[in-house]
């Protein structure tokens, strides 16, 4: 029986039959963090998949008590959707699994975005559901500044794009061109018209896809660049900070940058403390509450990236909410690990 062994847990990552055959911890990029499971007493093995061998992975997960998941929304060309579904038919036999897919569909899309946009961390954000509201609503909120529209989930900036007005055509007249930007690395500027760009866009409101755009407005302070904070439950255990990010603007007449290394860093870093302490006391908890999560349904690892905000006479150091990292928070400080094993530990024995 489950109570009278020392806990096991699955560390589930994406791969192929013969990576799956070898199972070998040191083979991954968790390597790290199979050597820490084992120094702490709890029996850690990968649980390799590919919706090739989903059955061979359900009989794994089934005879484990835990899984901890890392696969993006999209992985090698497809969709998680029938790893969601397995997630959940072994989550309701009695497995703990982190993070659920419920958790992932409230923090993890960038809906979130949406339903925290009132709160202190939160941002000028809109819901776009076709073309035709795009049409309409994009032109005059252009007018004010760039905007950024993100499609429902993705990962490596795929789907997300900087959209402004041409700057030889500041007030936007009808016909007016539009500078558009893609986050996916490698993309170049463009200068379309209105109706190239609702064509372009016009695939993220399929129901595939999502079936909306958010629209966010640009940060300024993009320049300053962006802070990710690592975080094990409800505690931050670490801060990435990425100068150069994949919308950097460009200098008048220059190419973008290419985006710049993310420098990692311990929760103790004197720079972010500010972040730390609102994260902690009070924006963690506002969050959950938002979302409808209770503090012990939120993810084991995962992490939220914050833009500096413009300073106002209230807050002189202000951040934006970009998004939330659920589904493959991956690399991650060092830092992480030891609070990462341990909340494992802890939520193995709740759920046990």
């Amino acid at each position: 029986m489950r109570n009278e062994r020392a806990p096991t847990v699955g560390l589930l990552y994406p791969g192929d039959l013969g990576a799956r055959r070898r199972s070998d911890p040191s083979e991954s990029r968790f390597a790290e963090l199979f050597r820490a499971f084992a120094n702490a007493g709890l029996h850690a093995e990968p649980a390799i998949y590919h919706d090739d061998f989903t059955e061979e992975v359900r009989a794994q997960l089934l005879r484990l008590d835990g899984v901890l998941v890392w696969h993006n929304p999209i992985e090698g060309g497809r969709r998680r959707d029938r790893l969601d579904a397995l997630l959940r038919e072994v989550a309701e036999a009695g497995v703990f699994v982190s993070a659920h897919p419920e958790t992932i569909q409230r923090l993890g899309t960038k809906d979130v975005l949406l339903d925290v946009r009132d709160l202190p961390f939160g941002s000028d954000v809109h819901r776009v559901d076709g073309v035709e509201q795009l049409r309409v609503e994009l032109p005059g909120r252009l007018r004010a500044g760039p905007r950024v529209l993100k499609q429902h989930r993705g990962q490596s900036g795929v789907g997300v794009w900087r959209v402004a007005l041409d700057q030889s055509d500041p007030r936007g007249r009808s016909g007016a061109r539009l500078e558009l930007r893609h986050a996916e690395r490698g993309s170049e500027a463009e200068t379309i018209d209105l109706e190239t760009l609702l064509e372009r866009l016009r695939p993220y409101f399929e129901p595939e896809h999502g079936g909306h755009l958010v629209d966010q407005a640009w940060q300024p302070r993009l320049v300053d660049g962006m802070v990710r904070a690592y975080l094990v439950g409800d505690r931050v255990a670490g801060f990435g900070h990425q100068a150069v990010n994949a919308l950097y603007p460009a200098s008048p007449g220059q190419p973008a940058p290419p985006p710049g290394p993310r420098f990692y860093h311990g929760p103790e870093l004197e720079r972010f403390q500010s972040l730390r302490r609102r994260l902690e006391e009070e924006w963690i908890g506002r969050l959950a509450s938002r979302v409808g999560l209770r503090a012990e349904e939120l993810p084991l690892l995962w992490d939220m990236d914050f833009f500096h905000a413009v300073p106002t006479e209230e807050d002189a150091d202000p951040f934006a909410l970009c998004e939330i990292n659920v589904s493959s928070v991956a690399p991650f400080p060092p830092s992480a690990i030891d609070p990462l094993v341990e909340e494992t530990r802890k939520r193995l024995s709740r759920a046990r």
